[in-house]
């Protein structure tokens, strides 16, 4: 499958289990897999050809990653690998909502690091903001609190992992047209690097 795909920019979900992957494809891809709360919802690598606004691309959703995997899911983890080593840009899924979320971030990026894939354009995207402001907001404060909170957070994110950084629901669709939009800047720039020929997407 991976011979036939063509010179088309490939752009992997990658994160720690149950962060949302799976629901962030079916928005992006308009396809229909299985996404479900739950650990190992997603057991196969599924690719997608993904085609915003005239910019095509290959999008795939991964398998989580957690600590100490399973032995028996090895064999069904290494296909998440080699996608992972293979694409050009990264899609780093986050549960910001979970109280170990920084921890979960760490754990990614250890296992980046250790597929020596760190380098990639990386974009940190913190999903279930609806979740998170339920959980940790109260009634009394207002929303220019909250805005502030919100950009704080993304601040320090951003800056302690050196990576750019926003904020989406993949349930809600909060922010999904803005994610849309950088997905394709970050898409274009690699066509331009990788394949300067294909003028023809934009």
């Amino acid at each position: 499958q991976r011979k036939g795909r063509g010179d088309l920019i490939r752009v992997a979900l990658v994160g720690y289990t149950n962060a949302g992957k799976s629901t962030l494809m079916n928005l992006m891809s308009k396809s229909d897999v299985f996404a479900e709360d739950k650990l190992f919802a997603t057991l196969d690598t599924t690719v997608r050809k993904v085609v915003l606004e005239r910019t095509p691309f290959l999008l795939s959703d991964t398998v989580g990653f957690i600590r100490k995997l399973p032995h028996h899911l090895i064999e069904s983890f290494k296909s998440t690998l080699d996608e992972t080593r293979e694409s050009d840009i990264l899609l780093h899924v986050v549960d910001c909502a979970h109280p170990q979320f920084e921890d979960h971030i760490a754990t990614v990026n250890r296992t980046l690091r250790e597929l020596e894939v760190e380098d990639k354009p990386t974009l940190l995207v913190l999903n279930k903001i609806d979740i998170y402001r339920k959980r940790y907001y109260d009634d009394f404060l207002d929303s220019e609190t909250k805005s502030q909170i919100e950009r704080d957070l993304i601040n320090r994110i951003s800056s302690t992992y050196d990576v750019e950084t926003m904020f989406i629901s993949a349930k809600t669709k909060e922010n999904i047209d803005a994610l849309r939009k950088r997905l394709i800047e970050m898409v274009r720039e690699q066509y331009a690097v990788r394949y300067p020929y294909k003028t023809v997407y934009f």
